[in-house]
């Protein structure tokens, strides 16, 4: 099975762009006439649904953040009634309230079907058995990728995250061949099959579907080497659709957007302008076919870049989008470095045979001076090694990470199991600067 929906992963560029006008302008008149808050941004801009003829007059149109989110909460942003939403998911972030979203069964019908085309790039079939450990709730993780895998027909395991050997016990049992979850708990699961002694060959996994993070390759290549699988990068975020909005087909730049329903730009953070293809800058949707809650040009703070050539490695025409490589608001600067974790992240999996994969960066200012200090755990062979072993580790980490960030930062290296594990989004920064 190579496509879902060979019709749409196939379309010509003009073919996509016809059907993208069409549906941008008939959100822009949708937006004006049923939300308050939309009519008035445009009437700010100078700007009205007459003025949108095509996809090429995007620009035209005045972003959305998630700030304008929380502005509305919780419902100002939705475009149809109450009575027309069969279901409302939120994400909480890590300061101010809920970014919450409904959806109409129209629009769960596509976000099924984005989900489902996803899954056939990482090679599923109805004959697959996926285990979606993502968690489910107002998360949109879980119900994203087990209503996309029903879709598809493949046996749907609701897993949920936690309670990891029992998870382990269930892929084992089950016959589990795909494995939906963050990638960082995709890294505990593969670290607690190891420490148990068991063998992969006890598993049928033969993929990951992970999300929900920015990960580095170094890291995927490390998920394969534990799991014995091929690992994919599966991207949403809550405001847009979930898991689905773009997806991985094993080729070597990029994941597939689902551009029928979610339009892409890059542009300049500072500037607010689009950069050329291939460019890194700040990612921003238009959800083109949305009833619920229809976003234009939301900014989603990510880091990526686009490809509009035809995909060599699969075929497909849809539009790709650079796997995210950290957030325009996790950068830290430290001392006027821009700092990335996803940096940080390479420099670690580089090292692998000897600290483990959980790390935690804290950013202090001291005497007006910034401050990094990164704690990173230990493999327990090494850590029960001689002081003086430790100690070369420790500078050994040092210089490489001054090497790679320009900025020099205090390694601390800390026992196995020390550093809080998470079943979901790993937090990684703690910025007492902003305390």
């Amino acid at each position: 099975m190579k496509y879902f929906n060979e019709k749409i992963e196939t379309m010509s560029r003009d073919e996509m762009s016809a059907l993208q006008s069409a549906r941008l302008v008939d959100l822009v008149k949708r937006v004006y006439e049923n939300v308050p808050y939309y009519r008035a941004k445009m009437d700010a801009a100078g700007v009205k649904p007459s003025d949108i003829k095509g996809i090429e007059d995007i620009d035209k149109l005045p972003f959305t953040t998630k700030a304008d989110l929380r502005a509305n909460y919780p419902f100002g942003t939705f475009a149809v009634p109450m009575s027309e939403i069969v279901r409302v998911h939120a994400s909480s972030g890590t300061t101010g309230k809920l970014t919450v979203v409904g959806y109409t069964a129209r629009d769960l019908d596509d976000w099924a079907e984005s989900a489902a085309r996803a899954l056939v790039m990482a090679g599923c079939t109805k004959e697959d058995i996926v285990h979606v450990s993502y968690g489910y709730g107002l998360f949109t993780g879980g119900l994203g990728l087990h209503y996309g895998s029903e879709k598809l027909g493949s046996v749907t395991i609701p897993a949920s995250a936690g309670n990891t050997m029992r998870q382990i016990a269930l892929l084992k049992d089950f016959g589990a061949t795909a494995l939906a979850c963050t990638p960082s708990y995709a890294m505990v699961i593969g670290e607690e099959i190891a420490k148990n002694g068991l063998d992969l060959s006890e598993f049928k996994l033969k993929r990951g579907i992970f999300g929900a993070e920015p990960w580095s390759d170094d890291m995927k290549r490390e998920i394969e080497r534990k799991l014995g699988i091929e690992a994919f990068d599966i991207y949403g975020l809550s405001e847009i659709s979930g898991p689905g909005v773009s997806m991985s087909c094993g080729g070597d730049w990029g994941l597939h957007v689902m551009e029928d329903f979610f339009y892409p730009e890059i542009i300049d953070p500072e500037t607010l302008r689009p950069v050329p293809d291939k460019t890194d800058g700040e990612l921003v949707f238009t959800t083109l076919n949305k009833q619920g809650i229809p976003l234009i040009r939301y900014r989603t703070r990510d880091i990526s870049a686009l490809n509009h050539d035809v995909c060599s490695h699969c075929g497909r025409t849809l539009v790709r989008m650079k796997r995210v490589s950290g957030r325009t608001d996790d950068m830290l600067i430290i001392r006027g470095v821009n700092v990335f974790p996803s940096q940080i992240e390479s420099v670690l999996m580089n090292i692998k045979e000897i600290v483990g994969s959980h790390y935690q960066i804290i950013v202090d200012r001291v005497d007006n001076l910034d401050t990094m200090e990164i704690q990173v755990e230990l493999v327990p062979e090494v850590f029960s090694d001689e002081v003086k072993k430790i100690e070369e580790i420790r500078r050994h980490i040092e210089h490489d990470m001054m090497g790679n960030l320009g900025v020099g930062a205090k390694i601390t290296l800390v026992s196995p199991d020390s550093l809080p594990l998470s079943m979901g989004k790993t937090v990684r920064i703690i910025d007492k600067r902003k305390q």
